[in-house]
């Protein structure tokens, strides 16, 4: 998939939804925690269980240790699995504190690829998980794949499906100028695009991706 055309499905669906000014968070350290919290579950669930940690003013780093695992397991029940996301949350947290200073990265001689992995190494952390911190948190240009992007780009332009997350991840990576505002917004709009009108079990009416595949199919020759 080429660059161009790819660039030209951001434009049709930033035209359409205009910008998602997201992640929301008011810290890298509370968008941090949303991306931990966000797996299998809804964004609505996840910022109860964020609310719920300002509420026991844990929503640092060094507070959330200090919360009992009862405290912790409560405050993030709205987010389901709630026993396994504290445990996931306490080790994302202790990672954060060896290596992430002022809310800046503490590269120590690693390239962003390199952070990038030792952020995979910890336990719970998969690759939607960490790129979704170190483009929303440090901005740095990884693509994000989730199961958004794998519907529309599998319904609408024939990639497959179930492709490997870092070989569909590098059609985007290796064909996109690597700027993290263009990775954040495209992932917004994709986001976005998928809950208004590409749902998954069929598409609404009036969905950009659709007429923007119908009018390729009525300019394109014949013979």
């Amino acid at each position: 998939m080429k660059g161009k055309f790819l660039l030209k499905i951001y434009e049709e669906l930033l035209r359409v939804y205009g910008h998602q000014h997201w992640w929301p968070g008011d810290t890298p350290w509370e968008i941090c925690v949303g991306a931990v919290l966000t797996q299998n579950t809804s964004w609505t669930n996840v910022e109860k269980a964020i609310a719920r940690l300002k509420t026991a003013n844990a929503l640092k780093p060094d507070a959330v240790l200090r919360l009992s695992r009862a405290e912790l397991e409560d405050a993030l029940m709205p987010s389901g699995f709630f026993r396994i996301k504290a445990d996931r949350l306490l080790k994302v947290t202790r990672w954060w504190l060896g290596n992430v200073i002022d809310d800046k990265p503490l590269w120590q001689g690693r390239t962003p690829a390199e952070f990038r992995r030792d952020l995979l190494c910890v336990h719970g952390v998969g690759p939607e998980t960490a790129d979704s911190i170190m483009l929303y948190c440090f901005q740095q240009p990884f693509f994000v794949i989730d199961a958004y992007t794998r519907r529309i780009f599998s319904r609408h332009f024939q990639l497959e499906e179930k492709m490997d997350y870092h070989h569909l991840q590098s059609i985007f990576m290796d064909n996109l100028p690597a700027d993290h505002q263009l990775f954040n917004e495209y992932h917004a709009l994709i986001v976005k695009a998928a809950k208004e009108h590409c749902r998954k079990n069929q598409c609404l009416e009036g969905c950009p991706l659709c007429r923007m595949i119908e009018k390729q199919s009525q300019i394109r020759p014949t013979s």
